[in-house]
């Protein structure tokens, strides 16, 4: 038994339409950090050296220079991210940190790839974006190939 002829149109609109819906909530939900952002981040923190790097006199560490706490924070908001602290010395493992910490605490500047919010975030915490102390963080990631 076929259906009716409209009931196949309504049908095939109704995918359509299901179909949309969720290509947006994925493409929205899977949104990445900006291009360019970690390499800039990468070259402001250590000048692109990679490895357990140590920093900021013991308290950060790695090519992206990641303190305990934010890494923390990272692992906490995104519990796929396995491992431990020293993990970070791997870019890529400290690449996917940074991604978990902008989601947490940069959730509108990550959606609308503000990379300058995000740089301040990075280097001043979750405020980071308000602090004025940041702001040379700011202009020396942007020297460094960081978006806007």
């Amino acid at each position: 038994m076929s259906l009716p002829k409209h009931l196949i149109t309504n049908k095939n609109e109704n995918m359509k339409t299901t179909l949309t819906i969720l290509f947006i909530t994925t493409a929205a939900a899977t949104a990445d950090l900006p291009t360019g952002f970690i390499d800039a981040i990468h070259k402001v923190e250590t000048g692109g050296r990679l490895g357990a790097v140590i920093g900021d006199g013991g308290a950060a560490r790695g090519p992206l220079q990641i303190h305990r706490a934010y890494w923390q924070d990272a692992v906490a908001f995104d519990r796929t991210i396995k491992g431990r602290y020293e993990d970070v010395a791997d870019l890529a493992y400290a690449s996917r940190v940074v991604d978990a910490y902008m989601r947490r605490y940069a959730r509108k500047a990550y959606a609308a790839g503000d990379s300058a919010t995000m740089a301040r975030i990075h280097n001043g915490g979750p405020s980071g974006h308000r602090k004025a102390a940041t702001l040379r963080y700011l202009r020396r990631f942007q020297a460094a190939g960081g978006g806007r």
